[in-house]
């Protein structure tokens, strides 16, 4: 498969976060360059991200991008700032914010955020990680309360102990999982993202893929996470991270020899598409 020649336009599905990004999230200039070649070259490069897209957009900007991306995991599928017939965002019940914060003591958890596309609000500044929200530190239009979440937001995260993770998990998909699913961000921090149900990656590049006249058979998807899973699968070559999960290596058709740290897309998808 190494090396070889494509007459058909490619749909490249790219994660952010342990995949095209390194270590200190930063796109390199070598995977900016490679990224840049093959869409000179008549393919399609789309970002699918469990990021917000405030959290995305400069690095769509940074590759110049002009297709569709997937935020939030497939739970916003959009062409940033513009207007796009096929665009669709799957929101969560405002409610179901709220009852998660009156059982915040029980939960064990030290915050609760609601997101949407273009903001988030947090129920306590104590708890604020510029990291996680991509912002300066907030203000009072940022404190989640019935007065400012007015709107039924598009995501939760929710941050409780490494050990509590998956009973906080199962106890939120037994109350709530008619409506939402539960996923982990992986990595250091023990953070739950709560989407609508039946929300994934896949859905979101299919979406974007039909869009552009792409098969399935040409969808190649790049991915290091549990939440890469059904992207992977779904993609005509799903490629898995050095540095990714077993699990997701096991369902990938291949796995590239570099890290994320060592710019292990860019090496790969020279040698596949013969950049």
């Amino acid at each position: 498969m190494k090396g070889m020649t494509f007459l058909n336009k490619k749909l490249i599905a790219i994660d952010l976060d342990g995949t095209t990004l390194n270590q200190k999230s930063l796109i390199t200039l070598k995977t900016e360059e490679t990224l840049k070649k093959a869409i000179r070259a008549g393919h399609h490069v789309s970002i699918a991200t469990g990021r917000p897209f405030r959290m995305s957009y400069h690095f769509y900007r940074q590759l110049g991008l002009t297709t569709p991306m997937v935020n939030f995991n497939g739970a916003l599928v959009h062409i940033p700032n513009q207007y796009w017939a096929h665009e669709k965002e799957t929101l969560i019940d405002k409610q179901i914010v709220f009852d998660i914060l009156a059982q915040k003591r029980q939960l064990n958890l030290d915050f609760i955020a609601a997101e949407n596309r273009e903001t988030y609000f947090i129920d306590s500044f104590d708890s604020f990680d510029k990291k996680i929200f991509a912002a300066t530190n907030p203000s009072p239009q940022n404190l989640l309360s019935p007065k400012n979440l007015t709107t039924n937001p598009t995501s939760l995260l929710v941050r409780t102990n490494k050990q509590d993770a998956e009973q906080v998990s199962k106890e939120l998909i037994r109350q709530f999982g008619r409506f939402v699913d539960v996923r982990t961000w992986g990595g250091p921090m023990a953070i739950l993202e709560i989407v609508s149900k039946g929300i994934e990656k896949a859905k979101g590049v299919r979406r974007i893929a039909n869009y552009l006249n792409i098969d399935q058979k040409d969808v190649i998807a790049f991915g290091d996470e549990h939440n890469d899973l059904e992207l992977l699968d779904y993609a005509g070559w799903g490629v898995a991270m050095k540095n990714g999960t077993e699990q997701l290596k096991s369902i990938a058709n291949d796995v590239t020899e570099h890290t994320n740290q060592e710019d292990g897309l860019a090496t790969y998808l020279e040698d596949l598409l013969a950049l």
